[in-house]
């Protein structure tokens, strides 16, 4: 499995979450995303509505029917089974990753305790041997890879 740090710099999660979700679906592959209960109303809004001709298809786990979708929205997963990408906002975190190809960290630049807190995840997966990269948005929001 491959994590890959995303630090945006020039836009919120909102802005970059979903063209990354897309590429995911092209993929062929389930995603979900484990963020925080406090933002899970509305990033599920959002993902309904962030384009005036699309959006992305998409369920809450706290819902019916949400396996049947290829994106789900969590805040209480504990297991990515079933998922090949996994989305983690907000520091959140999933115990069990088996099956998943890789593991997209998002930090919000603009929050020190958020940079800290990735960097002390990045520094943990690094002991363990995990391969990882690492992304950071330039002003024009364009992705460098740094590592």
């Amino acid at each position: 499995m491959e994590y890959w740090f995303y630090h945006l710099e020039a836009s919120t999660v909102e802005g970059v979450l979903p063209g990354l979700l897309e590429k995911t679906l092209q993929k062929g592959w389930r995603a979900l995303v484990k963020l925080p209960e406090s933002q899970l109303s509305e990033m599920d809004d959002y993902l309904w509505a962030y384009k005036d001709d699309s959006f992305l298809p998409h369920g809450r786990d706290d819902e019916p029917m949400a396996d049947q979708q290829p994106v789900t929205l969590s805040a209480a997963a504990k297991t990515a089974e079933g998922h090949q990408a996994v989305f983690l906002l907000g520091g959140a975190e999933v115990e069990n990753m088996s099956g998943v190809e890789r593991c997209m960290v998002m930090i919000n630049g603009r929050s020190e305790s958020d940079v800290t807190r990735e960097r002390k995840r990045w520094k943990d997966l690094k002991e363990t041997g995990a391969s990882l990269s690492y992304y950071q948005q330039n002003d024009r929001g364009g992705w460098e890879k740094k590592a």
